[in-house]
């Protein structure tokens, strides 16, 4: 899963070919529920909120049925199709792709040998090896504020899971009620240059087959915290 994430400057974004950029701003650093952009069909720029709002919903902050807030910035490829916030945007085939110069995960100290135990949490960060913008896999939509009329865009992140990756699998906190070989780390889908066509206007099944975990060697990753990226190493 991912909370944090830098995004990309509309320069480098145009040396990529995507248009409609001019006029466009968002967050230099985007949480849930900032602003962002994201690339829809056709290469086409927008900036939405990053939390998809489900189309039942009366306010662009996304809550439970309690009133309790919503964490929709990421979905899960396992439920996308049938998830009530996500699977009509899913069936409309609206993938995106959010371009992203680094994201972030907790690491809390733990290891391969030891995957329960804790320590410290520190914010870990991950780059391309290669440099370029990461070009993570999405969902959007468009949601009509019922009091306004006003069209909001938003956008999701979809995750997947990655135990047994010798780098992803050591961040987020293990749950303790399972065992250390039945945890669900979750981490993004990053789509190859190559397959952005494919994500964006391929069928479905096509599509399906580009999430998959992406190897050790397009990483180059540390602490997001100046101070420690050159006194603390992961045991990978």
């Amino acid at each position: 899963m991912c909370n944090l994430y830098g995004s990309v400057d509309a320069d480098t974004l145009r040396t990529q070919l995507f248009k409609g950029l001019d006029g466009l701003t968002w967050d230099h650093t985007v949480a849930p529920l900032g602003q962002g952009v994201f690339v829809k069909q056709d290469s086409v720029a927008q900036v939405g909120q990053w939390g998809m709002i489900p189309p039942s919903s009366k306010e662009r902050t996304p809550k439970t049925r309690e009133g309790r807030r919503m964490s929709t910035n990421n979905a899960r490829r396992e439920t996308v199709a049938t998830a009530w916030t996500y699977r009509f945007p899913w069936a409309r085939q609206q993938r995106c792709l959010i371009p992203v110069a680094w994201f972030q995960e907790p690491y809390w100290g733990i290891t391969h040998a030891d995957p329960m135990s804790l320590s410290k949490n520190t914010w870990w960060r991950f780059w391309r090896e290669d440099g370029e913008p990461w070009m993570l896999a999405g969902l959007w939509s468009e949601w009509t504020d019922p009091a306004t009329g006003e069209v909001v865009q938003n956008y999701t992140m979809l995750t997947q899971n990655c135990d047994g990756h010798p780098l992803l699998a050591l961040m987020h906190k293990p749950d303790p009620k399972q065992g250390p070989d039945k945890q669900d780390k979750r981490t993004v889908v990053a789509i190859e240059r190559a397959d952005w066509d494919l994500w964006l206007h391929g069928p479905k099944e096509a599509a399906e087959a580009l999430i998959r975990v992406p190897p050790l060697e397009l990483f180059r990753h540390g602490a997001a915290e100046p101070d420690k990226a050159h006194v603390l190493t992961l045991p990978i």
